[in-house]
This record gives C-alpha cells, structure tokens and sequence, in this order.
C-alpha cells in the first residue's frame, strides 16, 4: 500500500520537479493537498496546524511550479493566489519561515528557477503576471535575506 503521509507525497513532488516529470509532481501535490483538507484546523493543537501549513504553503509551490511547466496558468495562478492569500495574510511571519526553511534545504531554487523562466519567456496576461511575479519577489527576498 502506498504511503499516504502529505509530507511523503510532497517530497515526491519535489523529486519529481526534479526530474522533470510534472505531470507526476501535480498528481503527488494534489494527493498531498487532499490528504491535508482531512485536518479541521480547529481540532488541532497550534504546532500540528503549523506543521500541516509548511507542508501545504511547499505543496502549492511545487504545483505552482509544475502547473507553469505545463503551461496551465490558470491553474498556476489560483494556487499562487492562495499561497499569497493565505500565507501573507496571517501576518505572523510563518509563510516567510516556511520559504526559508525550503530555502537552506535547497528546495526553493526549484520553485524560483521555474517562475524566472516562466515570467521572462511566456506571455501571460496581467493578473498572472501581476501574481507570479510578486510571488518571485518574495522568493527572491527570501534567497537574498539567506
């Protein structure tokens, strides 16, 4: 039986981005996201609710950048709304750990190299573009800052 565990299913995910085979990154973040949605957040002790956070805020970003290696913006850009959305809106600094802590693991450039590419050789409109580059802009202060 297949491991179940969102933070094996995200791990694959990078591994897979990695490997260049999105089509599988995007199956394993989606697995990993739905295997997170099983969690009430008011059920939960605070440090399992930040564990599931970090995991679903790498999830989104491994499909964000999967979803631009397909060239499915849309897509792409209703996760980037909510990694912005839900991340920046706490205000509590997690979402920037998060992007740190995948920054000294080596997993952020991943992610980043992707949105370069994306924002300089694609013609996205403006709402995708306005998104995915301040998404860049917070990974790039997040890769300066380390």
């Amino acid at each position: 039986m297949a491991d179940r565990r969102p933070e094996k299913s995200c791990e694959q995910a990078c591994e897979s981005l990695k490997q260049q085979d999105y089509e599988v990154a995007v199956k394993h973040c989606t697995e990993a996201l739905l295997s997170l949605s099983q969690y009430p957040p008011a059920h939960l002790p605070e440090a399992c609710q930040a564990q599931i956070d970090c995991i679903k805020i790498e999830t989104l970003l491994y499909r964000i950048a999967s979803f631009l290696q397909l060239k499915k913006y849309g897509q792409a850009d209703e996760d980037c709304r909510h990694v912005l959305g839900e991340g920046l809106a706490k205000g509590d600094g997690s979402f920037r750990a998060v992007l740190c802590c995948m920054h000294l693991k080596g997993k952020l450039q991943i992610v980043s190299n992707v949105l370069s590419k994306s924002l300089m050789g694609e013609s996205l409109n403006g709402m995708v573009t306005k998104d995915l580059t301040r998404l860049k802009t917070l990974l790039a202060e997040t890769e300066v800052i380390m």
